[in-house]
C-alpha cells in the first residue's frame, strides 16, 4: 500500500518534506499553520500548493485559490516592472549606462515651489508607479527604498519667488536641469517625463506620461511629489488659514476662497491668476525710480 504522502515525498527529492503533519504523516496541520506556511510567498514551494490541493477541507481550499490569485497578481507585477524598464532597456543597447529618470512635480499650483527629481536605479523596484497613482504610505516607502541600495537621487526646488522671477516653464526647465547636474556620478542619458531640456547636454529622450511607462521616471516622479509634499505641509503651518496640507497649493475652491478671504501670502506664486488679477501692475516706464507727479 503506497501512502497517501508520498507523492510528497518525491516532490522533495525522496526527503520529507517540512512537516504539514507535526512530524506524523497521519496528523495533517491546521488551517492556521498553513496560513501560517504561505504567509510570505509567493512564491511557494511546489510540495505546499501540491499538498494543498489535496487537501478536501474548504478552508484549505480557499486558501489554495488564494495563493493562487496571489501567484497571478505576482507575475502582470513582474511583467509590468518588465514594460516598465523597456527604455532604460533600449538606452542600454545603445551603450549608455547610467541612464536617469527626470521628472517635477508643482508646476500647476498656486503656491509652493517646483520640485525636480533625478534617479539612477541601481535595479527596478516593484511597486513604482506614476506618484499620483499611488498613496501618500505608498510614496513615503518607496521614497525609503530610493535612498537605500546604491539608488543615485538627486533634487532641485525652485521657490514661488524665482516661478515669478522667471515663469513657470523656465522654472520648470531650470529645476530639471539643475537636479540632473547635482547627480554624482553623473548621468549620460536622460529619460525626461514630456519634455525636452533646453540647452541640456547630456543626451536625452521626451516620453509622454513617462511616470507610467518608465521605472526610472516613476522613481524620479516619487521623490519629487515626496518632497514638494512635505515642503507643502510646513508652509501650512507657516502660513495657516489656506489648506496648504490638503490641497498642495492647488486651485481648488477653498483654497481660491482662502486667498478670497485672507488675501494671497509670500508662498503664492503672484504671477499665477487668480494672484495676479488681484495685484497692481507697475508702471512700463519709471523715471529715476519715482511715479511721476510724486
Amino acid at each position: 500500500m503506497v501512502c497517501w504522502w508520498a507523492e510528497e515525498v518525491c516532490l522533495w527529492g525522496g526527503q520529507v518534506p517540512p512537516p504539514f503533519f507535526d512530524g506524523a504523516p497521519t496528523v495533517r496541520r491546521t488551517l492556521r499553520e498553513l496560513r501560517e506556511t504561505v504567509s510570505a510567498g509567493p512564491p511557494y514551494d511546489a510540495a505546499v500548493m501540491a499538498a494543498l490541493a489535496q487537501d478536501e477541507r474548504a478552508g484549505a481550499r480557499r486558501l489554495h485559490a488564494a495563493c493562487l490569485r496571489r501567484i497571478e497578481r505576482a507575475r502582470a507585477q513582474d511583467a509590468r516592472m518588465a514594460a516598465m524598464m523597456r527604455f532604460e532597456e533600449e538606452a542600454r543597447q545603445n551603450g549608455f549606462r547610467r541612464i536617469a529618470g527626470v521628472d517635477e512635480a508643482g508646476r500647476g499650483p498656486l503656491a509652493g515651489p517646483i520640485v525636480a527629481a533625478a534617479v539612477v536605479l541601481a535595479h527596478p523596484i516593484p511597486g513604482l508607479n506614476d506618484s499620483k497613482q499611488l498613496t501618500a504610505e505608498q510614496r513615503e516607502s518607496l521614497f525609503a527604498c530610493l535612498h537605500q541600495d546604491g539608488h543615485a537621487v538627486a533634487k532641485a526646488i525652485i521657490s514661488a519667488e524665482q516661478i515669478d522671477q522667471w515663469g513657470i516653464q523656465s522654472a520648470n526647465y531650470g529645476a530639471m536641469a539643475r537636479a540632473v547636474a547635482l547627480l554624482e556620478p553623473a548621468p549620460d542619458f536622460l529619460l525626461v517625463d514630456g519634455f525636452t531640456i533646453p540647452g541640456c547636454i547630456v543626451p536625452h529622450r521626451r516620453i509622454v506620461k513617462g511616470d507610467r511607462r518608465s521605472q526610472s521616471i516613476a522613481a524620479a516622479s516619487v521623490i519629487a511629489k515626496v518632497i514638494r509634499d512635505r515642503i507643502m505641509i510646513q508652509l501650512d503651518r507657516q502660513y495657516p488659514g489656506y489648506g496648504f496640507a490638503q490641497h498642495k497649493g492647488y486651485g481648488t475652491q477653498e483654497h481660491i476662497d482662502a486667498i478670497r478671504r485672507l488675501g494671497p501670502c509670500p508662498a503664492h506664486r503672484k504671477s499665477f491668476a487668480p494672484i495676479a488679477e488681484t495685484a497692481d501692475t507697475g508702471l512700463l516706464f519709471q523715471s529715476g525710480g519715482k511715479e511721476p507727479n510724486e
